[in-house]
C-alpha cells in the first residue's frame, strides 16, 4: 500500500476515536452534573431535615418547660394556701388564749361563791362571833375583784375582734386569690401546648424554622389531655377519674393541719402554770386573793381546721375531715388550795372560737361580737372556685407505669418542605418539580428526582417529678414540692402510632410498630 493512503487512514481512525472521546466526556459531564445537583439537594434537604426535626425537640421541649414551671407554680402557691390556714389556726390560737384570761378571772370568782357560802354559814351559825365572819367578808372582796378583772380582760379582747375580723377576712380572700392566679396558669399553659405559639413559643418559629408549618391541632389537643390529666379536678381522657371535691378538702386540711406549729397546735399543760400565758397575769391571777393559796392545773389549749368546732383536740383523719372550720378551744382547772377553815371547791374554766361559712362562733359572749366567716375548704368542684371555695390544685395520681405514674407527656409534630422551589432562589434544583427526565436511546428513559419535597418531624418531652437528694426518685411526684423538670424522652412504637394516626400520617403511623424501626 502506498505511503500517503496509509498515512491518510491512519489520519482518519485517529479522528475517530477524538470523535468517540468526545461523547463519553459528555456523557460523564452529564452524569457529574447530576450527582453535583443531586449531591447539593441531598445536602440542602438534609440540613433542612436537622432544622425541622431540633425545632421539633425544642418545641416539645419548651411547651415541657411550660408545664413544668406551672406544676412548680401549683406547689409554692399551694404552700401559701396550706400557708394560710396555718395562720387562721394560729390567729384562733391567739383569740382563744386572749379570750380564756376573762374566764380564768371568772372561774377564780365561781371558786369563791362555795368559799364564801360556807364562812357566811359559820359565821351565822356563830351568831357573828366567829372569825369566819371575817373570812366570809374577805371572800367576798376576793369574789368582786375575780369579777370586775374579768369583765375588764373581756373588754381587752373585744377591741381585738375587729382586727381579728379583718384578718380572717383577708387570709380567706387570699386563699381565693391565690387560686384564681393557679387557674390562670393552668389556661394559659393548656393554651400554649394546644396551638404551640402562645406566651413567646412562636419567636422559636421565627428563630429557628421560620417555614415549618404550625403544631398539628390534634397534637396540641393531645397535650392540653396530657396536662389537665395531672391535675385532680380537670377534664381528662385517658387517666384514673378525678376524685371528689371532698377528698381533694382532705388533703389540703391535713396538710395544713401538719403545718402548724407547736403552740397552736399543742398548748397542753398537764404540770405547773400555763407558761404561755403573761407572767403578769399569772402573778395577778395568784395574788388575788391576798392570803390562802390557789393554781391552774390541767391547762390545755389547740387549734385545728376541722369539720366540727367539737373536733379540736382529735388525731388527724384520712377521711371525714374536710376543713370546713377553723376552730381553736382552751380549758383547764382552777384550785383554790385553801382558805381559812372552808373547803375550797375546784371551778374548771374554757374558751372556743371558731370561723366557719356559717358566720361562726365562740363561747365566751362578753369577750366577742359580730361573726367572722370562713368558706371552708376545696367545697367546690376544682374549676368552679372563681373567686371562692378555697380550692387548691391536686397531683392527679396514676399507678400505670406505662402512663408515667400520670406524669405529663408533650409532643410535637411538624412537616416542612425540604426543597426551596424557585429554580432562580436554588438552581441545583433545576426546575420546580424536582424532577429531571432522559432519553438514553435503546435502553429507554430515565426519571430521577433531585430533591424531596417534603419532611416530618415527631418529638416528645416528658414532664417529671425528682427531688436532688438521697431516695429523691422514691419520692412519688406532687404538687407541694416544686421539683418538676422536663427532658426529652423517648417513644414507645404504640405511643408514635398515636400521635401520628391523630396527626393525619397514616403512612408513618403504621411504619412506627414496625420491629426493625427506631424510635
Amino acid at each position: 500500500m502506498p505511503l500517503p493512503v496509509l498515512l491518510l487512514i491512519l489520519s482518519r481512525r485517529r479522528r475517530s476515536q477524538r470523535g468517540q472521546a468526545i461523547v463519553l466526556g459528555s456523557l460523564s459531564f452529564l452524569v457529574l452534573a447530576l450527582m453535583v445537583t443531586l449531591s447539593f439537594n441531598l445536602s440542602h434537604a438534609l440540613r433542612q431535615k436537622m432544622s425541622l426535626q431540633q425545632h421539633g425537640d425544642a418545641m416539645s421541649f419548651s411547651m415541657g418547660v411550660l408545664e413544668a414551671r406551672a406544676l412548680n407554680y401549683y406547689a409554692v402557691t399551694n404552700r401559701a394556701i396550706a400557708g394560710s390556714y396555718v395562720a387562721m389556726n394560729s390567729l384562733h390560737a391567739y383569740m382563744a388564749t386572749a379570750s380564756i384570761t376573762g374566764e380564768i378571772m371568772r372561774a377564780g370568782q365561781k371558786t369563791f361563791i362555795p368559799i364564801l357560802a360556807q364562812e357566811t354559814a359559820k359565821c351565822i351559825a356563830s351568831k357573828g362571833t366567829s372569825p369566819c365572819c371575817q373570812h366570809a367578808v374577805e371572800a367576798g372582796k376576793v369574789l368582786a375583784k375575780f369579777r370586775k378583772q374579768g369583765d375588764m380582760y373581756d373588754r381587752s379582747v373585744r377591741g381585738l375582734e375587729g382586727n381579728f375580723r379583718t384578718a380572717m377576712t383577708g387570709l380567706d380572700l387570699m386563699v381565693d386569690n391565690i387560686h384564681t392566679s393557679q387557674r390562670s396558669v393552668h389556661e394559659k399553659t393548656v393554651q400554649a401546648v394546644k396551638d404551640g405559639s402562645s406566651h413567646g413559643l412562636s419567636r422559636l418559629k421565627t428563630d429557628t424554622a421560620p417555614n415549618v408549618s404550625d403544631l398539628s391541632s390534634a397534637v396540641g389537643a393531645l397535650n392540653a389531655n396530657e396536662f389537665n390529666c395531672a391535675v385532680d379536678g380537670m377534664q381528662c381522657q385517658g387517666s384514673v377519674p378525678n376524685s371528689s371535691p371532698e377528698a381533694r378538702a382532705r388533703v389540703v386540711t391535713e396538710i395544713g393541719n401538719a403545718s402548724r406549729s407547736g403552740w397552736p397546735a399543742n398548748r397542753n399543760i398537764m404540770g405547773g402554770l400555763p407558761t404561755h400565758l403573761h407572767p403578769e397575769f399569772v402573778k395577778e391571777v395568784l395574788d388575788i386573793p391576798g392570803t390562802g393559796a390557789n393554781t391552774l392545773t390541767l391547762h390545755k389549749g389547740s387549734s385545728k381546721t376541722v369539720q366540727s368546732k367539737n373536733k379540736v383536740y382529735g388525731g388527724g383523719q384520712s377521711s371525714g375531715n374536710q376543713g370546713s372550720t377553723v376552730a381553736a378551744a382552751e380549758s383547764g382547772l382552777f384550785t383554790q388550795v385553801t382558805w381559812y377553815d372552808a373547803t375550797p371547791v375546784p371551778w374548771p374554766y374554757d374558751a372556743s372560737i371558731w370561723s366557719d361559712s356559717g358566720g361562726g362562733g365562740h363561747s365566751v359572749g362578753g369577750a366577742h361580737r359580730g361573726q367572722h366567716r370562713f368558706e371552708g375548704t376545696n367545697v367546690r368542684a376544682l374549676m368552679a372556685c372563681a373567686g371562692s371555695g378555697n380550692c387548691f390544685m391536686k397531683y392527679r395520681a396514676n399507678p400505670d407505669q406505662g402512663r408515667d405514674w400520670g406524669q405529663p407527656r408533650v409532643y410535637s409534630y411538624y412537616t416542612m418542605k425540604l426543597n426551596v422551589g424557585d429554580p432562580k432562589k436554588a438552581p441545583w434544583e433545576l426546575n420546580n418539580s424536582r424532577r429531571v427526565k432522559f432519553e438514553h436511546g435503546a435502553q429507554g428513559s430515565g426519571d430521577l428526582t433531585l430533591a424531596a419535597g417534603e419532611g416530618m418531624s415527631l418529638s416528645k418531652s416528658l414532664v417529671y417529678y425528682h427531688r436532688f437528694k438521697q431516695g429523691g426518685w422514691s419520692e412519688p411526684p406532687n404538687l407541694f414540692a416544686p421539683y418538676w423538670r422536663v427532658k426529652l424522652h423517648p417513644f414507645t412504637p404504640q405511643e408514635a402510632k398515636k400521635v401520628l394516626e391523630d396527626a393525619g400520617n397514616s403512612d408513618a403511623a403504621t411504619i412506627a410498630e414496625a420491629p426493625e424501626v427506631s424510635l
